[in-house]
């Protein structure tokens, strides 16, 4: 079982960036495909960027339209981590942020949260001003 654990949430102000990370300790996540997820009270869980390998340490990553141009998924392999980077933040964007991870090496819908098997905790972004 991969289990995921999230960090980098915390109280920003609009227009401000973030970066999340996730990880997992004696796991690697390098080999497995790999999305962020947000939940705002009151609302489903939403697809935001995935990531997975289509070759050796090549990557295709995907972006929701709602978020692309302001949120960028990336790995940094040998620290094992997964990164959400988060520009230009507005209230809207004030959720839940979680991690998820597929057993399955390659997803063709993944945007639906349903593919995804290992998720975290989660991490709190509030953003206000």
């Amino acid at each position: 079982q991969v289990q995921l654990v999230e960090s980098g949430g915390g109280l920003v102000q609009p227009g401000k960036s973030l970066t999340l990370s996730c990880t997992s300790s004696g796991h690697t996540l390098s080999n497995i495909p790999m999305a962020w997820f947000r939940q705002a009270p009151g609302k489903d869980r939403e697809f935001l960027a995935a990531s997975r390998r289509i070759g050796s340490n090549v990557y295709n990553t995907a972006h929701a339209e709602s978020v692309k141009g302001r949120f960028t998924i990336s790995r940094h392999n040998a620290k094992n981590l997964v990164y959400l980077e988060m520009n230009d933040l507005k209230p809207e964007d004030t959720a839940v942020y979680y991690c998820a991870g597929s057993r399955r090496s390659n997803i063709e819908n993944y945007q639906n949260r349903d593919e995804y098997d290992y998720w975290g905790q989660g991490t709190q972004v509030t953003v206000s001003s």
